[in-house]
């Protein structure tokens, strides 16, 4: 199959767009909550997608991600560089240009970029790196390059963000545990959640967390792990129910390294596109007390994106 051009705008066959009417979520966010894992799509005939991309999809701009903000109670975004843009991040940096300074960036950079342009990112507001290892939405970029750009973002405070899937951990471990900066794993890792939360594989995650305290996790995205899907069940909104002893292992566990975020617009779902009220409505049951949501909400986000207010 031919790749997309950049400037064709024409949706993967099959895309699922975003839901455009959300709910009302029930709980109450904490005052100065932070979606800490979105994204900027285009809009295409403005910042067009990378032509090496493996997917195009609908168009969802910095005003359609502030406005779900908003209607959520959320008072501030971390966009999160889309693999679509690859690493041509300038619909990212535009949302933060925008954010009145409520918003902060994860970019995709490569080994060529100059100093000067690491500089103007982090002005931008970038505060870290996203290095992708799904193999079904990203080519394969040597760890050499992606140890030495670890190495060149480490003296401006930035982080790195992994994302993997459950079944690579072993194999990525040496590589991961060698990142000389702060790392945040994207959806617990993505976790096979039909198997046990006290088995092998989410034990090796847990491991991976307690060993090295360099390393948080996002406890979002539980569409894309629930197997029982969005059903509130015992007449409660607790939808993705099975997902739900995972991710509170993991905020209980580490509840000073743990972040949230709606993953809007939701790319690349197969099945269903979430209610982001719904999503919002899921905190409760993975972090319970008010500490805990203040910590997943607001502390953790603050201290690791906008230190100099945390």
């Amino acid at each position: 199959m031919n790749k997309p051009t950049s400037g064709d705008c024409t949706k993967t066959p099959g895309w699922l767009d975003w839901y455009a009417g959300p709910s009302q979520p029930a709980f109450r966010l904490p005052a100065g909550a932070v979606d800490a894992h979105c994204h900027v799509f285009g809009p295409g005939a403005e910042f067009p997608y990378a032509p090496e991309r493996k997917y195009t999809p609908c168009d969802a701009s910095k005003a359609q991600l502030f406005a779900l903000r908003d209607h959520l109670g959320f008072a501030r975004n971390v966009v999160v560089q889309a693999t679509c843009h690859g690493a041509d991040n300038r619909a990212m940096v535009d949302a933060l240009q925008h954010s009145g300074g409520h918003a902060r960036g994860v970019a995709t950079v490569r080994r060529s970029i100059s100093d000067a342009e690491l500089q103007a990112l982090h002005e931008a507001g970038v505060r870290g790196v996203r290095f992708n290892f799904v193999k079904r939405l990203v080519d394969f970029t040597p760890r050499d390059e992606l140890l030495e750009i670890a190495a060149r973002i480490k003296p401006l405070g930035w982080h790195v963000v992994i994302y993997f899937e459950a079944v690579d951990l072993p194999e990525l471990w040496d590589f991961f545990t060698a990142l000389p900066t702060t790392v945040v794993v994207d959806h617990m890792g993505r976790p096979d959640v039909s198997l046990p939360v006290d088995g092998p594989q989410f034990g090796l995650f847990l491991k991976f967390m307690r060993e090295h305290p360099n390393v948080w996790s996002k406890v979002s995205c539980p569409e894309r792990l629930s197997v029982t899907g969005p059903k509130a069940l015992d007449g409660e909104r607790s939808a993705y129910a099975d997902v739900v002893p995972f991710a509170r292992r993991v905020v209980e566990e580490f509840p000073d390294r743990v972040l949230w975020g709606t993953d809007w617009p939701h790319p690349n779902l197969k099945d269903h596109m979430p209610d982001d009220g719904l999503l919002v409505d899921f905190i409760p049951h993975i972090a319970p007390t008010p500490e805990l949501q203040r910590k997943l909400l607001v502390d953790n986000p603050m201290r690791l994106y906008w230190p100099e207010e945390a």
